[in-house]
C-alpha cells in the first residue's frame, strides 16, 4: 500500500466534511473493494475516511410497505433478518449469495451500492424494486443513481445513509456466479408490484446494471416464464471477458430471467 492519512469521524456531517475537503480521499465502509485495490496498488487515496464509528448508519426498519436498510448494515445482517425475509424474501436471498462468509460479514449494502461494481448484486435489486438511495444531502431514485461502470450520481462530500425498498407483490433473484469470486457473470432480479413489472440485469452490461424493457413489457401482460418464450437479449452492449463472451451472457440473461419469474414469490 501507499502511505495515506487515516480519519475516523464520529458523525456523518464530519465524514462529509472530510470527504469534501480531501478530493483524493476515499470513504471506507466494509473495505471489500477498496482494501484489495490498495493492496494491489491499483488505488492510492490520499486519505481514508473510516465510517465504522457511525453506529446510526446500521439497522433495518420495515414500515408502511417499505424496507429501509441503513448504509453500514452488513450483508449477513440483511441475509439473516427475519423482517427482510418476511417482507422481501428475494432481497434476503440475494444478500446470502454475495461473496463468501468473510465478505458477507464485512461488506455493507451502502458500500456495495456506492461502488457500483458492474457485477455486484445490490444494484439489480435497487433497480428492479424501485429503491430510493438516501444520502446526507438528498434522496435519489435508483433509476437516476447508477450512471455507468463504477459511476453513480453521488456528488462530492455525499454519503449514502440508507436505502429504501418498496415491498413488491412478488420478486426473485437468480444469479449465474463466477465459482471463484461469486460475482455475477449474469444476475437477473425480477419484481412485480400491481400491474408493474421490473427486470434488472447485473454482471452483463458493458455500462453496468440495466433494465430489460422488452422482458418487462412481456411480463406485464402475462407474469409467467412462458411469456418470455421467443424473447431474447441482444449481445450488443454486453461485456465479453475471460469468463463469458457477450453472446453467452445474452443467452444467460434469458435463462436467469425465466428462472426468476418461475421462482418469484
Amino acid at each position: 500500500m501507499y502511505a495515506f492519512n487515516y480519519h475516523k469521524p464520529a458523525t456523518v456531517a464530519e465524514a462529509a466534511t472530510l470527504a469534501g475537503k480531501h478530493a483524493d480521499g476515499k470513504l471506507l465502509a466494509g473495505g471489500m473493494t477498496l482494501l484489495p485495490t490498495m493492496k494491489q496498488r491499483l488505488a492510492s487515496p490520499s486519505d481514508i475516511i473510516d465510517l465504522s464509528k457511525l453506529g446510526d448508519l446500521r439497522g433495518i426498519e420495515v414500515k408502511d410497505g417499505v424496507v429501509t436498510i441503513k448504509a453500514l448494515t452488513r450483508h449477513v445482517t440483511v441475509a439473516n433478518s427475519a423482517e427482510v425475509k418476511k417482507a422481501i424474501p428475494a432481497l434476503a436471498e440475494l444478500a446470502g449469495m454475495i461473496g463468501d462468509p468473510a465478505v458477507r460479514n464485512r461488506g455493507t449494502i451502502g458500500g456495495s451500492v456506492a461502488n457500483n461494481d458492474p457485477a455486484a448484486d445490490y444494484p439489480a435489486a435497487c433497480l428492479a424494486l424501485g429503491a430510493t438511495i438516501h444520502t446526507n444531502k438528498r434522496s435519489i431514485p435508483a433509476d437516476d443513481f447508477f450512471v455507468g461502470l463504477f459511476e453513480t450520481a453521488l456528488g462530492e462530500g455525499e454519503i449514502i445513509t440508507s436505502i429504501s425498498f418498496p415491498v413488491p407483490d412478488k420478486a426473485n433473484y437468480q444469479k449465474f456466479r463466477n465459482p471463484a469470486s461469486r460475482y455475477a457473470i449474469v444476475g437477473v432480479f425480477v419484481a412485480k408490484k400491481g400491474a408493474d413489472v421490473s427486470v434488472a440485469v447485473t454482471g452483463a452490461g458493458d455500462s453496468g446494471v440495466f433494465r430489460q424493457k422488452d422482458f418487462e413489457a412481456a411480463l406485464k401482460s402475462n407474469f409467467s416464464a412462458a411469456a418470455l418464450d421467443g424473447k431474447s437479449q441482444s449481445a450488443a452492449g454486453l461485456n465479453s471477458d475471460i469468463h463469458a463472451d457477450a453472446e453467452y451472457r445474452a443467452h444467460l440473461i434469458g435463462v436467469m430471467a425465466k428462472r426468476a419469474v418461475a421462482a418469484a414469490k
